[in-house]
Order: C-alpha cells, then sequence, then structure tokens
C-alpha cells in the first residue's frame, strides 16, 4: 500500500511562506530551504524589533526634552528632578510633544516646576 502524505497541506503550507517572501532577492524568494530561513529570520527581527522600538522612541524623547530644557536654562537631568520634586506627574512622550509643538505650554510647565524647587 502506497504511503499516505498529504500533498495538499505541506504544498499549501509551502505556498504560504513563498507567497510571504515574494519580493526578496535572488534564491530568498524562490528556492524553498533558503525563503522559509529567510522568513523565520524575519519573524526574529520584527520580535526584536518591537521591543527596540519602543527604547528607541523613549531616547528620542528625551533629547527632545533635553534640547527644550536646555533653552530654559536647565539639563534634562534637572528639569526631570524639578518636576518630581514639584509633584507635577507627566510622561516623556507627552512632555516631548509639548516641547516640539506647544513651547508656550512646556515653558509654562518649567516656569512651575522651577517656582516650586526653589
Amino acid at each position: 500500500m502506497p504511503r499516505s502524505v498529504n500533498h495538499v497541506a505541506s504544498r499549501n503550507r509551502r505556498k504560504k511562506i513563498m507567497s510571504l517572501t515574494r519580493g526578496n532577492f535572488g534564491g530568498r524568494a524562490n528556492v524553498w530551504t533558503v525563503a522559509k530561513n529567510t522568513w523565520e529570520k524575519g519573524l526574529q527581527y520584527a520580535y526584536r524589533d518591537r521591543r527596540n522600538k519602543k527604547r528607541n522612541f523613549r531616547a528620542l524623547w528625551i533629547q527632545r526634552i533635553n534640547a527644550a530644557a536646555r533653552l530654559e536654562g536647565l539639563s534634562y537631568s534637572q528639569l526631570m528632578g524639578a518636576l518630581k520634586k514639584a509633584g507635577i506627574v507627566i510622561n516623556r512622550k507627552v512632555l516631548a510633544d509639548l516641547a516640539v509643538n506647544q513651547p508656550k505650554a512646556f515653558q509654562a510647565i518649567v516656569a512651575s516646576a522651577k517656582k516650586s524647587v526653589g
């Protein structure tokens, strides 16, 4: 009796991965083993970079806050310490957005932080 291998399912599985690697260069798009490795590695990069994206955005926010704080005569760390002492709870994302898009509001926050510290 011949061996049953369910070729329909295995072919569909391969076709799905081959369609996901369409657009890659050379064998990475049309050789099954290379395409499968490319697809798996892409998933690893995606997993890693979803976490790195958060890290990169936080670094960007800190740079923007620092640049705006220095225009007000404070460093980033001095500003964050003053905000904490003043009891002003505002996250870095919002603070960076204010620094870029609403400089007057940022200046008001910095002034209130400076005033409460002394």
